[in-house]
C-alpha cells in the first residue's frame, strides 16, 4: 500500500469512527428519550467514541483497520445495548429506537452536502468526476481546499452507505425493527418476538443486505450527487 492509499484509508477510518458513534449515540439518546436507561448507564449517550470502541473493539478498531491495511475495504459494526424487557413493553418506542441510528447517518450526509453545495457557490470547490470516494475538489490545485474536500466527499459517500444499509428491512438490522412504525403496538410486539426466533440466523440476513446494497447503493448516489450539483453553474 502506498502512502495516498494508506492516508485515504485513515480518513475513511476516521469517518468511520465519527459515523458509528453519532449512529450508536443517537439510538441510545432516542432509547434514554422513551425510558430504557441501559445505553446511557454504559456511557453510550455520547459523542466520545471511547464508550462505543470498549463495547465493540473489535468491529470499531481491529476489523476495520485490517481491511484498510490489507486492501481489502472498510468493514465494521458497533451496537448500543437495550432492554428487550422494555422493547417489549414500549415496541413502538424501539421501532423509534431503530430509525434513530440510520436518521443519524443521513443527518451527517445532508451536512456535508450542505457544506459542498455552499463551497460549489462559492467558487471553493468544483466538481469532481463521478466516483464513490470525491463528489467535489478544491477549486484551485493543493492548499487545504483539497483536504476539506476530501474529508466532506468521504463523510457524504460513507453515510449514505451506512444509512441505506442498515435501513434494509431485513433482521438483524435497524430496518427491521422501524417495520414496527408502520404497524399497531401488537403487529410491532410479534416483529420483535419473530426477530429473536430468528437470531441464530442473523450472519444470513446480514449476507443477503450485502448483496442488496450492491443493487441500491450506486443509483441512490448518484441521485444524492446530482443534488448536491443541483442549480450549479461553473
Amino acid at each position: 500500500m502506498n502512502s495516498d492509499l494508506f492516508a485515504f484509508g485513515f480518513l475513511e477510518y476516521v469517518v468511520f469512527l465519527l459515523s458509528t458513534t453519532c449512529h450508536e449515540a443517537a439510538h441510545s439518546l432516542v432509547a434514554l428519550w422513551g425510558g430504557d436507561k441501559t445505553a446511557h448507564a454504559g456511557g453510550q449517550v455520547s459523542l466520545n467514541p471511547l464508550p462505543h470502541i470498549r463495547r465493540e473493539p473489535f468491529g470499531m478498531v481491529v476489523m476495520p483497520l485490517i481491511g484498510i491495511i490489507s486492501g481489502t475495504g472498510l468493514i465494521g459494526w458497533a451496537s448500543a445495548p437495550y432492554d428487550p424487557v422494555w422493547s417489549q413493553k414500549y415496541p413502538r418506542r424501539a421501532a423509534l429506537m431503530s430509525l434513530a441510528g440510520p436518521g443519524a447517518n443521513f443527518s451527517l450526509a445532508l451536512l456535508s452536502a450542505i457544506l459542498m453545495r455552499v463551497g460549489l457557490a462559492t467558487g471553493y470547490f468544483a466538481p469532481a468526476p463521478a466516483v464513490f470516494s470525491q463528489i467535489v475538489s478544491p477549486a484551485t490545485e493543493g492548499g487545504i481546499g483539497e483536504g476539506v474536500a476530501t474529508v466532506l466527499s468521504v463523510l457524504f459517500s460513507l453515510n449514505i452507505l451506512l444509512g441505506i444499509f442498515n435501513l434494509i428491512p431485513i433482521p438483524p438490522l435497524d430496518g427491521y425493527g422501524v417495520l414496527g412504525l408502520f404497524t399497531t403496538e401488537a403487529g410491532a410486539l410479534k416483529l420483535q418476538q419473530f426477530q429473536v426466533k430468528l437470531r441464530t440466523f442473523a450472519i444470513i440476513g446480514l449476507v443477503v443486505a450485502w448483496q442488496a446494497i450492491d443493487r441500491f447503493y450506486p443509483p441512490l448516489f448518484a441521485a444524492g450527487a446530482r443534488l448536491v450539483y443541483l442549480g450549479y453553474h461553473a
